[in-house]
């Protein structure tokens, strides 16, 4: 049997230089799993149970820790982090997966494609540092999938689009390059677009699939929670479950990267502060006169925008709060101990 090497499992240098003589003793290991009150992580010396020495929400597939024989004693900074506003009214940032190589946007050749959604997640990869892949899935059941290529293809040259049919080992030989030893994919999308016959396919597990709903191309979710699985070409596979809210936050470079035709468009304005309306001089309205840019992806730029400002500020407070709350915490127990242990 051969072993698993710190490089198969994606280490690397950038880890290794936040070593210290004083972690001579301790064990990397690669974070595969999350759960309630324990990590489920993997090492040289095979697959670990530790028990986490903080919240275990911090942590998310794909970290880095060094170890004992039974805690995770410290959390290594990340080569990039996916991160979302958590879904619902609580202000907080969410950690989804960490230290990805590639950011695979699953969606599917039916209703499921969108370009919105698929600008969401090219702000997601854009902040995290991450290449985005566009995997379009089910080509079999439409017409013209190179359509669905192309419109995608469009929206970055950055981006690589792809249709890929997830139940053919064969093409989904396509995505090796961005599976290959010590590199891992992510893979993100709505709930029936696929991911899990696309997982399952490249890491060789039968996960079971459900059926999608004829009405709408969505579906149930399928896989429950986020793991860190070898392929069978030596790379590493993060599946999540569908995602029906990825709300932004902390983003703003993210989504200035994708819409950099229209960031580039907004410094030569007349007014620094232009709202992109009806100012005169306004560089955006102008190519939009001239039929250069197309009204609706201003509209999703602004969307955008006004969501990762609301976000981040609703967690800024959020952070304020709390930080506020533990320094009162704190100032009453040493009040406390003052009154048990008088002086004098």
């Amino acid at each position: 049997m051969t072993q698993t090497t710190l490089t198969d499992l994606g280490w690397s240098d950038h880890f290794a230089r936040q070593l210290t003589q004083d972690d001579a003793d301790l064990t990397p290991a690669r974070i595969n799993e999350v759960q309630r009150d324990r990590l489920r992580a993997l090492s040289e010396n095979g697959p670990l149970r530790l028990i986490p020495t903080e919240n275990a929400g911090n942590y998310a597939v794909g970290d880095w820790v060094l170890c004992d024989a039974t805690h995770a004693l410290r959390r290594l900074d990340a080569q990039g982090v996916l991160t979302r506003k958590a879904a619902g009214h609580v202000a907080y940032t969410q950690r989804i997966a960490a230290n990805v190589d590639t950011l695979g946007i699953v969606t599917s050749c039916n209703a499921d494609f969108n370009i919105a959604r698929l600008e969401r997640y090219l702000a997601l990869a854009a902040t995290a540092g991450c290449l985005p892949l566009v995997i379009l899935t089910k080509p079999d059941l439409c017409d013209d999938p190179q359509s669905y290529v192309k419109q995608a293809q469009a929206l970055s040259p950055m981006l690589t689009a792809i249709a890929i049919n997830a139940r053919d080992p064969q093409d989904v030989a396509r995505l090796t390059p961005w599976v290959n030893k010590g590199q891992t994919l992510a893979l993100l999308g709505s709930s029936g677009v696929g991911k899990t016959t696309l997982s399952n396919t490249l890491t060789g597990e039968s996960e079971a699939t459900q059926e999608i709903r004829e009405d709408d191309a969505k579906g149930r979710h399928t896989t429950t929670y986020r793991s860190l699985t070898p392929t069978l070409t030596g790379g590493w596979l993060i599946d999540t479950p569908g995602m029906r809210e990825l709300q932004l936050a902390d983003m703003d470079e993210g989504i200035a990267e994708v819409f950099d035709d229209l960031t580039e468009l907004a410094t030569q304005c007349k007014f620094r502060n232009c709202e992109h309306a009806s100012e005169p001089g306004c560089a955006v309205q102008a190519a939009i006169a001239r039929g250069d840019l197309d009204p609706d992806r201003l509209t999703r730029w602004q969307k955008l925008q006004a969501e990762d400002a609301h976000n981040s500020a609703s967690i800024a407070r959020q952070r304020a709060r709390q930080k506020t709350f533990t320094k009162m915490v704190k100032s009453g127990k040493a009040q406390g101990t003052h009154k048990r242990n008088p002086k004098g």
